[in-house]
């Protein structure tokens, strides 16, 4: 058996190993942000469990930490309290982002982890199978419950060298999004093995575990093996460790081969991931603002690089760099031993240990700027300015591009930047706030702000679902364009009524409005459509403005499940040619759909009344996705099984 089988198989609960079909399995950890968490925890609280059923759940505060007005501190004090009251762990803001403290302080070889986040796959680098997905079905492990998923296919990324000098984890990540791109890990773990992963340190793997999430993947995930057990003895958690990797004679459903050493600097130009080139193609180009940080780039290593890079040196004057570590304790450790003065010295602009300008929330470039940044996303306006554009490089390009002014090979450094493992990281977890012990839940009372407001309901699908076409949209609509997220609209994530108002407004901005008066309606998009975060808004504002089906080309994983979760019907086209044969504004019709639901029908007639053409459409699901689906939602699927 690959690693991904092994601990599958130890977790499974329902179903066979077999790609494509549903699986379900136990869940041992969670985490939950609080961009998603507000909702994740009123879910929580709708199954009426008093505590969480899990080894362990760990509630981040590291998004919304702009407190710019009472709504994200009042956020803020719901999770806290809400978690102190029904069993979960809760990272204070200012204790680092969620996936590099998870990484550092909880993440255990061979657990599962499911999170509210996209980028949970950055405990794969420890050897966790740790997937990604919408807040309610968080919310229902926490509660014990079972998450399905589509058994995944295993595809092996076999590393051999070593990485050359001026050439990071990020290349590598970087170039397996070149040669796949945004959908070519769709349905698949990434599993990498080879004698080239003995080479690469636990925060590395995690750089490349955590923008596996931009190929589309279900996750992706390293062996654990002695340097996994260096870096936990490093963290005073040896006793955390188990060895775990494939058999000898383990079989992948395909196999892709990576030379470490035939590597070079590569960067992703705007406006996707996977619109890699080489440092050296794509050319010396002005920048004008270099960010160094987030979920993908922010560990000890990368920042001890990133200070000597810098040290001695002057930013140049043309640039803003700014610069986030990824935890307290990264932070601590550069400012114990210097290189936070380095940094400083050299002109930087110094951080709190959070998300910040990966998803908007400040620091965004002027009008028209190129920004080199060191996260794992650059769609368009993601940033907060519409106009710039974003490339997205690796920690050593982004602090040489600081100095120049230009985008710069860092193989023309002459500098050491061989950064050994500290033999002992800084240990303080005075910012992760304990839960109650069990049978004390009624001495703790939740705090809700006036910001909090009720969440949508699916409704019972009825025997006939019509509507008209809302929005016709292209291919790769992300769940950024779907929901949008910066520091103004970050504030209001438990405000579904108030977000209502901005969905899709990217794409049209008179979207809302139109869709209030028509009542809601349907929408149809081109492939890959809610791609990016896995934000459960992408399907609750929707549905609160009346949206009841999408009919797309294909379905992002985890904003497809959000919207089984929250009734809404995905739809793929039989035939992709009828995509063009629809208009928006065309009456649309899906006749006799419940029950043909019932029946277990996966293909139906729509019926587009406005030019009189039937469509045949398609929808597998599951015995439970139908129960969803019939239901009007996981939540009331659940209360109804409960």
């Amino acid at each position: 058996m690959n690693l991904t089988q092994k601990i599958l198989s130890d977790h499974l609960l329902s179903g066979e190993l077999t790609p494509g079909t549903e699986i379900s399995i136990r869940i041992d950890q969670t985490l939950t942000q609080d961009s998603t968490g507000t909702m994740a925890y009123l879910q929580f609280e709708a199954m009426g469990i008093d505590r969480v059923r899990t080894k362990k759940s760990v509630a981040y505060i590291d998004h919304n930490t702009l407190q710019t007005g009472f709504e994200n501190a009042d956020d803020h004090q719901f999770i806290q309290s809400v978690a102190k009251k029904h069993g979960i762990y809760c990272s204070k803001p200012g204790n680092g982002i969620c996936h590099q403290v998870h990484l550092e302080r909880f993440g255990v070889p061979g657990m599962t982890l499911l999170g509210s986040d996209s980028h949970t796959p950055t405990c794969g680098g420890l050897g966790m199978l740790a997937i990604g997905a919408g807040g309610l079905d968080v919310a229902v492990a926490m509660g014990g419950g079972a998450y399905y998923l589509s058994c995944p296919k295993v595809v092996g990324v076999e590393l051999t060298g070593r990485l050359p000098y001026g050439v990071a984890a990020k290349d590598v990540i970087l170039e397996v999004l070149r040669r796949l791109t945004v959908k070519g890990g769709m349905g698949k773990v990434m599993e990498y093995i080879g004698e080239g992963v003995k080479t690469l340190s636990v925060p590395e793997r995690a750089t490349i575990a955590n923008m596996g999430a931009e190929l589309g993947a279900t996750t992706s995930i390293f062996p654990a093996d002695e340097i996994t057990r260096d870096f936990l003895r490093a963290q005073q958690r040896e006793r955390d460790f188990t060895p775990l990797c494939a058999d000898a004679d383990a079989v992948y459903d395909e196999v892709i081969h990576i030379d470490l050493s035939a590597l070079v600097p590569l960067v992703a130009r705007p406006h996707m991931p996977d619109e890699v080139v080489t440092v050296e193609e794509c050319g010396p180009i002005k920048v004008d603002q270099v960010f160094i940080g987030s979920c993908t780039n922010s560990s000890y290593t990368d920042m001890m690089r990133v200070a000597r890079i810098l040290k001695g040196k002057t930013v140049h004057p043309d640039v803003s760099l700014v610069i986030g570590p990824g935890s307290k304790q990264v932070l601590t450790m550069l400012a114990r031993n210097g290189a936070l003065a380095d940094m400083l010295g050299a002109g930087a602009r110094i951080l709190e240990s959070a998300c910040g300008p990966c998803i908007g929330m400040g620091q965004s470039p002027k009008s028209g700027a190129v920004s080199v940044r060191t996260n794992n996303r650059n769609f368009y306006g993601r940033s907060g300015t519409r106009s710039a554009g974003i490339y997205l490089v690796s920690c050593e390009t982004a602090a040489i591009t600081a100095l120049t002014g230009v985008l710069t090979d860092p193989r023309s450094l002459n500098i050491d930047l061989d950064i050994p493992q500290p033999e002992t990281f800084e240990i303080n977890d005075n910012l992760v706030i304990p839960p109650v012990a069990a049978g004390q839940e009624n001495t703790v009372d939740v705090v809700r702000g006036p910001n909090i407001k009720p969440f949508p309901m699916g409704r019972t699908l009825p025997d006939d679902v019509s509507g008209q076409v809302l929005l016709k949209m292209e291919d790769n609509i992300t769940t950024d364009h779907i929901a949008p997220s910066d520091a103004k609209l970050l504030p209001f994530r438990s405000n579904v009524p108030y977000l209502a108002d901005f969905c899709l407004t990217p794409v049209d901005a008179t979207f809302p409005a139109r869709a209030k008066a028509a009542g809601g309606g349907i929408l149809v998009a081109g492939a890959n459509y809610g791609q990016g975060s896995s934000r459960e808004h992408a399907a609750l504002v929707p549905l609160y403005l009346g949206v009841r089906a999408v009919v797309a080309k294909s379905f992002a994983r985890i904003h497809q499940a959000n919207l089984i979760n929250n009734g809404i019907l995905p739809l793929t086209f039989a035939d992709e040619a009828d995509y063009d044969r629809i208009a928006p504004g065309d009456e649309l019709i899906l006749p006799a759909l419940r029950p043909l639901v019932e029946c277990g029908s996966e293909a139906f007639i729509l019926r587009n009344l406005t030019r009189q053409e039937d469509y045949t459409v398609l929808m597998p699901l599951t015995d439970r996705q139908r129960g969803c689906i019939l239901c009007g939602g996981l939540l009331n699927y659940t209360r109804e099984g409960l």
